[in-house]
């Protein structure tokens, strides 16, 4: 029989997010982590399919702390870890990946939960917010990135991981004047209006003031944050498939996503943790606690519409 002291060991045990009962099953259920091992969209560095996995083993370490919440949403909250979706083999991986994550969102967000995802590379996005998009309207995206991943898609023909945020805000899913993309060090087309928080000038700034220009550009909308591990400065996230230099420390991301609290944010995304480029697990634990972060946000902005 385990001792009271057994949840620190982060070496033992079975590794759901946060120990948390790993079911189906979404009666009574407020909040679900659900992972998609897919990175067949990504244009560099393969790995993220790994990511999921890496991030709820680390989550049996981060999991055992919530500072600096005042509380732990788990003490309030019915929270499940639903397992992986949109995995498969073959010719139609994409297609069959974005159709399973938009199905099994939108059967979450039916049931009154909000939803957690751990990728996965960053084409994970379209069926998630297409589905957050069906329940409460048109999104205003938080996008934390290096990258704009503003590409066309040509209407799916050229779907891969920089192509979702056109995509999205072009067919109405995501409103970009409402949106911010966050830490960007790269340059693509912004043909839909996305406001953005450019690196070099976000580190002139505080955490507050980066989340006040988020808050002031959603405007009420419900919110959906997406969050690319590769946004982070790689001296704090090496293990990812397109590494920029020239972002944020992990404490400064942190900061900035508890002053979004009292958004509603309604669901959340972490991607392109790429494991194996990263021996010391610098990256899965920052991508552990980042996710954290965001299910306590997304617990928060749950209790606060009740």
């Amino acid at each position: 029989m385990a001792d009271k002291n057994s949840k620190y060991l982060a070496y033992a045990g079975i590794p759901s997010f946060w120990r948390l009962p790993h079911t189906g099953e979404l009666d009574g259920v407020d909040l679900v982590v659900m992972g998609v091992p897919f990175d067949s969209g990504v244009s560099n560095r393969t790995g993220a399919r790994f990511g999921a996995q890496a991030v709820r083993t680390i989550s049996l370490h981060t999991g055992n702390f919530h500072h600096p919440w005042d509380y732990d949403i788990k003490d309030r909250m019915a929270i499940i870890d639903y397992g992986d979706v949109g995995m498969s083999v073959g010719p139609d991986v994409l297609r069959d990946m974005i159709s399973s994550t938009y199905e099994e969102a939108a059967k979450i967000y039916k049931s009154g939960a909000r939803l957690l995802t751990l990728g996965g590379d960053h084409t994970i996005p379209y069926g998630l917010v297409r589905a957050a998009k069906e329940k409460f309207g048109s999104i205003a995206l938080v996008h934390f990135d290096s990258h704009q991943d503003s590409l066309d898609g040509e209407g799916g023909k050229a779907i891969f991981h920089g192509t979702f945020a056109h995509d999205l805000a072009a067919e109405g899913t995501v409103d970009a004047s409402s949106s911010t993309q966050v830490f960007i060090r790269t340059d693509m087309p912004n043909e839909n209006g996305y406001n953005i928080l450019y690196a070099k000038d976000t580190l002139h700034m505080t955490p507050a003031q980066v989340a006040d220009v988020i808050r002031a550009n959603a405007a009420g909308r419900p919110v959906y944050i997406t969050l690319d591990v590769d946004s982070l400065d790689p001296a704090f996230a090496p293990g990812t498939g397109t590494p920029v230099p020239g972002g944020p420390s992990t404490a400064f991301v942190r900061e900035v996503l508890q002053r979004l609290e009292g958004l509603n944010v309604v669901g959340a995304d972490i991607v392109e943790v790429a494991p194996q480029y990263d021996a010391g697990e610098i990256t899965v634990l920052a991508a552990g606690v980042l996710a954290g972060d965001m299910l306590q946000l997304l617990g928060r902005s749950l209790l606060a519409s009740r």
